[in-house]
């Protein structure tokens, strides 16, 4: 058997899609078929309010359990890999020092403690021209100038910050690298010459030789180190493609990265993207603009920082389970919930760039139900991702039907209710391995040599979810309803 072939005759692809939650590994092979996939999941720790950390070594651990668990179910499969590629959750700041000692736990993307040092770094001149996007607390950089301020002997300790997924890279590799889609939401990047900003870097008080050296997400950035190889039982050199941010990766693994294409994700936080031909910044939206996890491709996405997140909040309120709060709900709408819910449970990105904003019910009834609890999350999430949508169109970005992705999509009513919402036709993938996870592996395969457009097809779609016309004005209503409370709560706050 020749290296590189297992026993199904052809080169294999694994793809490592580091979360907050955990770690997925996928095997593919290069066809894009799914061979086995494992899970393992990560500890996040809450040290204070607003604070949001992970220690690296879990996903390092999180990593040994996932491949040995591949190995366990498809050991020829694993064998065969030729390629490795990584996905990760954006903005974390991994600090390591001249020995690539971890400094203190990873501060991840949901951490809102660095917002004075956000809002400061935000208004400085040339920051937002060459970042072009807000200096959101949930970035890199400002997340430096708070260890600065706090932990100085950290901070004078640092010879590399690295992105989560890169962390796990340089346990991979050994080699300092990143790629410009996970780099883009530094705010040390100059997002449209794809390359660290040397004025980024010194409004952030940082040095070019503190970052890794970058590459595209499909271009090679290393090779599996050997003792990992052999530890595996894989056969022959394996490269490790640069990889990217979590949604630039998704976007990878359903297609999407052609001008009008799009998808919208109901995960732990929501997402609606659209990919992009060009850069066209426009921060004053609260709409972040990013390098893509392909060459010469951009794209624009509105995040909420809480989605599904919502929905399990409510259960665990309730001490019930999302999906029984769900199955309670019918698969088909008859119209807006009387009661309103503003899904800000940890503050907002866009359109408010918000990190103290809370969330609120507004017109509970003494006859509201879990029913109508649940309805009222579902919508009000909704109605967040109708304002990115807004936000989306106020750059002259089009979108005439997005991909429908992520856990909240196993519920009928809910994606009929973002349907029409939004106003856009919602498709439905067929079943099997898309996402964050599967792009991984596709980037792996575009290192190892294949063909970027013959790879990163989109995938079959099952069916397709239409607006209700015949509501679409009773939604409108009430979303211009749920628009108006925004300042009215802020106001309450103050």
């Amino acid at each position: 058997m020749a290296a590189g072939e297992g026993a199904m005759g052809g080169p294999m692809y694994l793809g490592l899609d580091l979360g907050t939650s955990g770690l997925r590994a996928v095997l593919v092979d290069a066809g894009g078929t799914l061979v086995a996939a494992a899970e393992q999941a990560a500890p996040v720790s809450h040290p204070a309010p607003g604070h949001s950390e992970q220690d690296p070594a879990h996903w390092v651990e999180c990593c040994r359990v996932a491949v040995a668990k591949l190995k366990a179910d498809a050991p020829e499969a694993l064998s065969a890999v030729r390629g490795i590629g990584l996905s990760g959750q954006m903005h974390g700041a991994t600090l390591v020092d001249a020995a690539d000692n971890v400094l203190r736990p990873c501060i991840l993307w949901n951490d809102t403690r660095s917002h004075a040092q956000a809002a400061a770094l935000d208004v400085t001149p040339g920051v937002r021209d060459l970042s072009g996007n807000i200096v959101f607390p949930g970035f890199t950089a400002p997340k430096l100038l708070w260890v600065e301020q706090h932990e100085p002997d950290v901070f004078a300790q640092v010879s590399k910050v690295l992105l989560p997924k890169d962390y796990l890279r340089l346990w991979l590799t050994g080699e300092h690298v990143s790629d410009m889609s996970d780099a883009a939401g530094t705010s040390w990047l100059d997002v449209g010459k794809r390359d660290w900003s040397p004025a980024l870097l010194d409004a952030g008080h940082m040095r070019a030789d503190q970052m890794p050296q970058l590459v595209e997400g499909s271009a090679p950035s290393g090779h599996l180190r050997a003792e990992l190889a052999a530890e595996w039982g894989i056969e022959g050199p394996v490269v490790v493609a640069g990889g990217g941010g979590d949604n630039a990766v998704a976007a990878c693994g359903v297609g999407c990265f052609r001008e009008g294409d799009g998808f919208v994700s109901l995960g732990t936080s929501g997402v609606l993207l659209a990919a992009k031909d060009s850069f066209a910044p426009a921060p004053e939206t609260a709409v972040h603009s990013f390098c893509h996890a392909v060459p010469d491709t951009w794209y624009q996405m509105g995040v909420i920082l809480a989605a599904t997140d919502c929905l399990n909040w409510l259960a665990k309120t309730l001490n019930d389970s999302p999906a029984t709060l769900a199955d309670r709900l019918p698969d088909t709408i008859s119209g807006p919930s009387g009661t309103l819910f503003l899904p800000y449970l940890s503050g907002e990105r866009t359109p408010h760039n918000d990190a103290d904003i809370r969330g609120a019910f507004v017109g509970l009834d003494i006859g509201s139900g879990q029913e109508t609890l649940t309805q009222s999350v579902m919508e009000g999430v909704s109605f967040a991702l109708r304002d990115s949508l807004e936000a989306l169109k106020s750059t002259g970005t089009q979108l005439d039907s997005v991909l429908a992705i992520g856990g909240g999509t196993g519920s009928r009513f809910w994606l009929e209710s973002l349907a029409t919402i939004l106003g856009l036709p919602l498709r439905l993938p067929a079943k099997g391995e898309f996402g964050a996870a599967l792009g991984a592996a596709r980037l792996a395969m575009v290192a190892d040599g294949a063909d970027l457009h013959d790879t990163m097809t989109p995938p079959d779609v099952a069916e397709t979810i239409d607006p209700r016309a015949d509501l679409t004005a009773a939604y409108d209503e009430s979303y211009a309803r749920y628009r108006a409370l925004y300042p009215s709560i802020k106001a309450a706050m103050t």
